[in-house]
């Protein structure tokens, strides 16, 4: 190969080489949120989590009392289980999916979703389910921006795909309560 051959042959490469990582990089750029963009994403995730927040507290109160241990078919969830279900989440997922703490109240996750699969009565249901948003809204609300910038712990993720993952996820749970409730003849408070 002549020198004059080489010499061409790199000023290709060094170009091709750029193209082809260029969009990679930018990949990975977009994987990194500013503060502002960060804040936009975490309120707008707090204003959903909201919405569902009040439904599933009206379906709550709206399901009687006799119908918490009702369950479409054996070894599925009962209305209750469903609920705390939430609570659940609410208390340690809802948190963690913004780097914030889980409620230690109930001990590691694993024995707090042994402890609260328990409570099966409808008043003392309603009270988890107001005590562990109390803290899930706290915990999202007290997050750093800074913090919310990249990918952070526990869940080495984005704060965009970790709203989207846990609202969906509290999305799909309320759904089920939605259909549970029709199936015991109560209509969504919120329908007309």
């Amino acid at each position: 190969m002549t020198h004059s051959l080489r010499r061409q042959l790199a000023g290709l490469v060094l170009p091709l080489a750029i193209a082809l990582t260029l969009p990679l990089r930018m990949a990975h750029g977009q994987d990194m949120l500013d503060a502002k963009s960060a804040v936009h994403i975490r309120d707008q995730y707090m204003a959903d989590l909201d919405s569902m927040h009040v439904k599933i507290i009206a379906l709550a109160n709206a399901i009687p009392a006799e119908k918490y241990e009702w369950r479409p078919a054996p070894g599925v969830r009962s209305i209750a289980e469903a609920f705390m279900h939430i609570v659940h989440e609410w208390y340690v997922y809802v948190p963690q999916s913004v780097g914030g703490t889980s409620s230690v109240e109930f001990g590691t996750p694993r024995e707090a979703q042994a402890r609260l699969e328990k409570i099966t009565t409808k008043s003392d249901v309603i009270d988890q389910l107001a005590k562990s948003w109390s803290h899930a809204k706290a915990q999202v609300g007290a997050v750093d921006a800074a913090h919310l910038t990249g990918k952070y712990k526990p869940w080495d993720t984005t704060i965009d795909r970790a709203a989207l993952g846990m609202a969906g996820d509290l999305h799909e749970h309320l759904g089920q309560l939605i259909a549970y409730a029709r199936m015991n003849g109560v209509k969504p408070p919120w329908t007309k």
